[in-house]
């Protein structure tokens, strides 16, 4: 039996949906964050040294880090399903944007957040300049970083609706959270059209709804 050790509302809801989309019986092992630091649970350490999540089990294999964890499932029990042929340009850009989901797409939303939080967290008489060095982080770098990457996504969707092609693959998966959380908390989506109908499509799949069931409240639907 497959299972999930699963955050509430992070990434790995993505390693559910993609399971669901697979068909695949799988286990979910949920964890809640802290409700003060939204830091995941001492527990996870248990199960992974960096305390992180998600992290997948299949009998003696354990994968962790979501593009990993996609593609296992994928070469494990995907029988070539939501990933191109081998040597087609699909394929290609099925790779450019599983990858790119977290190691580009993600460090700007990351110091997005790192920056808008840590006016608050402050002591009281270092807040002021805490909060300048934060400002000018996010309006000079962070902010046009975000603004950038988005445009791209909303170029890129031009031609397809789904990220590697005509087709849906689990790059589109990978690329959910991303774009879930700059909605969310970063750009505004009405001024990125083929972004805000990606989203709908995604958000209407069944095997999206499913995941949302099973992995339970997720704030960036």
């Amino acid at each position: 039996m497959i299972i999930v050790h699963h955050l509430a509302d992070s990434r790995s809801q993505r390693v559910l949906w993609l399971l669901e989309e697979l068909g695949l019986p799988y286990e979910v092992k949920r964890y809640e964050r802290d409700p003060k630091t939204r830091l995941a649970p001492p527990a996870l350490k248990a199960v992974h040294p960096l305390g992180k999540s998600p992290v997948l089990e299949d009998g003696a294999v354990k994968v962790a880090e979501t593009g990993a964890i996609v593609e296992y499932l994928l070469d494990t029990h995907g029988y070539g399903r939501l990933r191109p042929a081998q040597g087609t340009e699909a394929r290609r850009r099925f790779t450019y944007w599983l990858h790119y989901a977290e190691g580009s797409a993600m460090p700007p939303l990351l110091l997005a957040l790192v920056f808008s939080v840590l006016p608050e967290r402050a002591p009281a008489l270092m807040k002021p300049i805490v909060r300048g060095i934060s400002g000018k982080a996010l309006n000079g770098f962070v902010r046009p970083q975000l603004k950038l990457h988005s445009e791209y996504w909303n170029s890129e969707l031009t031609d397809n609706e789904w990220f590697a092609g005509d087709q849906f693959t689990a790059a589109d998966i990978m690329m959910s959270f991303p774009l879930e959380a700059a909605s969310t908390r970063a750009v505004d989506v009405e001024a990125l059209p083929r972004v805000k109908a990606f989203l709908e499509r995604i958000h209407a799949r069944p095997a999206y709804q499913r995941a949302l069931e099973v992995g339970g409240a997720y704030a960036y639907a």
